[in-house]
């Protein structure tokens, strides 16, 4: 992988860190391919079974690479300037977001800085997300004369409602950590010093837990969100049948009576 993007895995966490900090890790289009090779190589790893994806230095992710842009008018996307930069190439570029929402494993966001534009929507992409103190978030769009990019819309209006959610785009103000975590984009919020602490303890212990489940609970939540209730039901049944017949189901039923902890082997 470039430098651009580092990846790491331990114990079974896979860590993805967005690495342009002299930038504030805005997105390149260098960056952009590299986190999308990132995201597809910790989906596909059977040894992962918890991602994390943060920002290395003063930022999380700044959004776009505005200097870029300006020095390219012609260039009406994330990732910078030059050719191929259509409607393909930028859907090619979103897949990060729909990766960290899909994949079937935990992924928790580090807000260690700024989270803005699509920085802000790769976040919130993620299933859990923790914030330094020090973490602002705003949408950022309207202030470049963008509609906005990286699946931000969507789920931003699912966190914090349709109406909430206009605003954030339209007027784009920055919120501080606390304020994020009152409107329900963080989870918790934590001392800077201490946050890849409790965001690691928190992956590795997903890491343990029952992999093949939280994947069809992931997978229960994006289907509900645009299925009818009795579809939603449907594909729950259908899931418990399937988590019903794993290995780690039956461990943990054997632990449960004979009063132990579960071991969990994601098979």
């Amino acid at each position: 992988m470039s430098e651009v993007v580092l990846y790491d895995v331990q114990d079974a966490v896979a860590t993805i860190t967005l690495n342009r900090p002299e930038s504030l890790n805005s997105m390149s289009a260098e960056l952009l391919d590299r986190l999308v090779e990132a995201g597809t190589a910790a989906a596909a790893d059977p040894t992962v079974r918890c991602v994390v994806i943060t920002g290395a230095g003063r930022a999380f992710c700044a959004g776009g690479d505005v200097k870029g842009m300006a020095a390219d008018n012609s260039a009406p996307r994330q990732g910078g300037s030059g050719a191929g930069s259509g409607l393909g190439r930028l859907r090619d570029q979103e897949e990060i977001s729909r990766l960290l929402y899909e994949m079937p494993k935990p992924t928790i966001a580090a807000v260690n800085g700024h989270a803005v534009g699509a920085g802000l929507s790769v976040a919130l992409a993620a299933d859990i997300r923790i914030a330094s103190e020090n973490a602002k978030f705003g949408t950022a769009f309207a202030r470049v004369g963008f509609s906005g990019d990286f699946g931000g819309t969507w789920l931003l209006q699912r966190l914090v409602g349709p109406a909430k959610a206009k605003e954030l785009y339209f007027l784009a103000d920055i919120l501080t950590a606390e304020q994020a975590r009152a409107l329900g984009l963080v989870s918790r919020v934590v001392p800077a010093d201490s946050l890849m602490d409790e965001t690691m303890a928190l992956a590795r212990r997903l890491a343990s837990g029952p992999t093949l489940a939280y994947g069809r609970m992931k997978e229960n939540f994006a289907y509900g969100a645009t299925a009818t209730f009795a579809d939603a039901l449907t594909k729950e049944a259908d899931n418990m049948l399937a988590s019903g017949r794993t290995e780690d189901h039956r461990n943990a039923a054997r632990a449960f009576v004979e009063k132990r902890e579960p071991t969990f082997t994601g098979r």
